[in-house]
């Protein structure tokens, strides 16, 4: 049976672990300002949907005016520049599974709803410059996930049907992005989210290893 000939994927909870550093940036801007800080697991719901969103969520309900969640998205952005390799780590197992699926030929991907100029930036760093055949980060100009627009740009880029892609996360907006771009979708139990959100979205396969991975390419080719 062919295999899958591409394995795209989100970033934060799917290839590195990096709740810490985010908690620690917004909690740093919120200290700053004298409000509540927010417990790091929290942020596991939190986080998905792109800077603005996790910024709102996280400041006091009279804050949550559109200027000043801008102003604190900067703040936060400035923080989250000088810190995102403090903690954040590559989860167990992913280097290996990239090894192994550059080894078969496998193209990969990153499509993320973090800003662009982090998710390229920190991908190069966790996994070297040539890892990836392209990365994608959440760009003004483009609809973040769920809307499959961003995997259609991919697919058209490496010049391939969206019916051979897997796209790889740990989240429900993972999973619908996946339906909806027309590929099949992969939930990691390692992430932010639950096994039960991944399954109510729509996850075609659930694998709790990294390298339990290349048996779904093979199996859903």
């Amino acid at each position: 049976m062919a295999m899958l000939k591409a394995a795209l994927f989100d970033l934060d909870g799917t290839l590195i672990d990096s709740l810490a550093d985010i908690a620690g940036a917004i909690n740093e801007m919120l200290d700053g300002r004298g409000w509540p800080r927010c417990e790091v697991e929290l942020f596991r719901e939190m986080v998905g949907d792109g800077m603005d969103r996790l910024v709102e969520r996280a400041l006091p309900p009279h804050a949550r005016t559109p200027e000043l969640i801008q102003t604190c998205v900067e703040e936060y952005r400035a923080n989250y520049d000088k810190r995102w390799q403090r903690e954040t780590r590559p989860y167990e197992g992913i280097t290996e599974l990239l090894a192994a699926l550059k080894a078969r030929d496998i193209r990969l991907g990153v499509i993320s709803n973090k800003a662009h100029r982090f998710t390229v930036p920190m991908t190069e760093h966790f996994f070297g410059a040539g890892c990836f055949d392209i990365i994608l980060g959440q760009r003004a100009e483009v609809p973040r996930k769920p809307d499959p627009a961003a995997g259609l740009e991919v697919v058209q880029a490496l010049r391939l049907d969206p019916k051979d892609c897997a796209y790889v996360g740990d989240s429900g907006i993972d999973m619908e992005f996946a339906r909806r771009a027309g590929m099949t979708g992969i939930g990691v139990t390692w992430g932010f989210r639950s096994e039960r959100e991944l399954r109510e979205n729509g996850a075609h396969i659930l694998v709790a290893r990294p390298l339990e991975i290349l048996k779904c390419l093979e199996s859903a080719g």
